[in-house]
């Protein structure tokens, strides 16, 4: 917290901010008014009503709605006319295989159109809609399928061919397999999804779904045991649209852009759902992570809010790139990052560089949407969460071995991050599992799993992962503030930190680092950056032992796998690495 606070003035803004009075929001907020905003067309609450058919009945019907970038850089739009047009022929489709209401429909593809077309249409029909991450092993995605009871898959023939046929036997619910990319039926259950789309009518009427029918599964990254399908119910659409209003601060005018891949949370929440409530245009990207392929994406499209990970932050960061005289960035006007914490400097950085600081905002799988947020009209604290969303109460909170909670009302004190599960888009369960997800909640609270501490006022700071703590010496060592320390070095591009068992001490803290460009690996550097983390953290926090590496283990989401780290450095059984990123 030795950062100084980003102040910000939003008096001349073109655009005025939707939330301009944080603690007149809170103290007023009711998710009924949320209610009142969103009318669709039903009797009962549809995501797809809300995010999209309402639109196309609308004065915003000829907007454009995604913009897809293919690899080549050719483009194809999709007004909310044409896409609740496409959806409903997807949900008709669904119908006419006699996929009934409930039934999961499960997505294996790239940032490709059918894959959001399918989305949309899976929940018209009353179908739960599963996504997955195209770059899944077959093992990863029959966990998912098998666990989720899935009736249909989407998927392009190549990905079916390399990760799915060999499965077919072990996956005896799986009916059909719509394939995105050729033109006639293979054989019964295996079918050409444009065929079927040509055939079927372009109107619909959508399944009258209630607020608490299942619409979405989201499967946990899996870094740590099993995969947990998280239910999520249609009411969660008030969360999305909410937060994309407050947080996002999305107008009818935006240019968004959301990063994430739909086979994680974000991708779906926030590069699906959120921006379509609001009526805006969507950016879409096919192609993978390219720096400069990025900044033309910003400057040609004239993004407006940008919403991405830290992970590419930190690639971005070390590129000597002067952005100000290469780029016209002029129309980008807000910066969001999730997948994991945000280390300060890279909000400074956004500041230096692209002229807005980047604000960090935390949430799970599991809550479906952002909980707590750095807001366009409030000084930022670089490093911290930020303060939690209106309709949200979040706490610190202690557990004791008789199974009592006690709230930490003093700032400063670590303790389990805790949130009151009364908001539309806390998961509902995990599929097939009642057991483990009724340990997710004590009393009156869902316990997060992470650890974290609030100052005096009213900001969350990210301490770590309740299984990440290192426990030295008697002190308790979080590993992002060793690790954001390391990356206040000049040299330093990423860092992670691991407990390491040590018969004195119990565990010592290492750090493994990657250098920035021009920067080389040496027994000198490693003695000067562990003498300024000592400098930094004080021996009791610094870490003893340091290594480099070219580049840290990072899921596909951005977060660094400091599980990876530990079983590598100790010799175990690295487990599960569907969820690594390649490349």
């Amino acid at each position: 917290m030795g950062w100084s606070p980003i102040e910000k003035s939003f008096k001349n803004w073109l655009v005025k901010p939707n939330l301009q009075d944080y603690e007149e929001a809170r103290r007023t907020f009711s998710w009924s008014t949320i209610d009142d905003e969103l009318k669709g067309t039903l009797a009962g609450l549809n995501i797809a009503d809300i995010a999209l058919a309402r639109h196309a009945k609308s004065d915003r019907a000829d907007q454009t709605a995604l913009r897809f970038l293919a690899k080549d850089w050719s483009i194809k739009d999709f007004t909310y006319r044409e896409l609740n047009a496409q959806t409903n022929r997807f949900a008709n489709v669904l119908k006419t295989l006699g996929v009934a209401k409930g039934d999961s429909v499960f997505v294996l593809a790239g940032r490709i159109p059918a894959l959001y077309i399918a989305a949309l249409g899976t929940l018209k029909n009353g179908s739960v809609f599963c996504p997955l991450f195209s770059a899944f092993g077959p093992e990863p995605i029959y966990q998912r399928m098998n666990r989720g009871d899935a009736t249909v898959l989407v998927t392009t023939a190549a990905l079916y061919q390399q990760k799915v046929a060999a499965l077919r036997d072990r996956l005896p619910k799986l009916q059909h397999i719509l394939l995105a990319d050729i033109e006639d039926h293979l054989e019964a259950g295996i079918w050409s999804l444009p065929k079927l789309m040509q055939a079927a009518a372009d109107d619909c009427a959508i399944a009258p779904t209630q607020p608490e029918e299942m619409a979405l599964l989201h499967f946990t990254s899996g870094t740590t045991g099993m995969p947990k399908g998280a239910i999520h119910v249609h009411k969660a659409v008030y969360a999305h649209y909410m937060t994309a209003k407050y947080v996002l601060d999305l107008h009818p005018d935006d240019i968004f852009w959301c990063t994430a891949d739909p086979g994680w949370v974000t991708g779906t929440s926030y590069g699906i759902i959120a921006p379509l409530t609001h009526g805006v245009t969507s950016i879409i990207d096919e192609a993978e992570f390219d720096a400069d392929r990025w900044y033309r994406i910003l400057e040609t499209q004239k993004v407006t809010v940008w919403y991405t990970a830290p992970t590419a932050i930190r690639r971005l960061m070390r590129l000597d790139i002067d952005l100000k005289t290469q780029y016209d960035l002029s129309h980008l006007r807000l910066v969001h990052s999730v997948g994991e914490p945000l280390n300060p400097e890279a909000v400074v950085w956004g500041q230096e560089k692209l002229g807005l600081p980047i604000h960090d905002n935390w949430w799970q799988t599991e809550t479906g949407g952002i909980m707590i947020a750095n807001y366009a009209t409030m000084p930022i604290r670089p490093g911290s969460m930020g303060r939690p969303i209106p309709g949200v109460e979040a706490a610190i909170v202690r557990r004791h071995e008789d199974g009592t909670i006690e709230q930490i009302t003093q700032p400063g004190m670590d303790g389990d991050l805790a949130l009151k599960p009364d908001f539309p888009s806390i998961f509902r369960g995990y599929l097939h599992d009642e057991e483990r997800y009724r340990k997710c909640f004590v009393g009156d609270w869902y316990i997060t799993g992470d650890l974290a501490m609030r100052d005096q006022d009213g900001y969350f700071w990210f301490v770590g992962r309740e299984d990440d703590i290192i426990k030295t010496s008697g002190h308790m060592v979080g590993p992002f503030e060793v690790e954001s320390a390391l990356m206040e070095h000049p040299a330093v591009a990423e860092a992670g930190v691991i407990g390491k068992p040590n018969p004195m001490i119990g565990e010592l803290v290492k750090a493994f680092v990657a250098l920035k460009p021009g920067q080389e690996p040496s027994e000198a550097l490693k003695l000067e950056l562990l003498g300024f983390a000592r400098q930094k953290l004080g021996a009791a926090v610094a870490p003893k032992e340091l290594e480099f590496q070219e580049s840290l283990p990072k899921t596909r989401s951005g977060k660094i796998m400091r599980r990876l780290l530990k079983a590598r450095e100790l010799g175990l059984p690295e487990g599960d690495l569907s969820t690594l990123e390649t490349g």
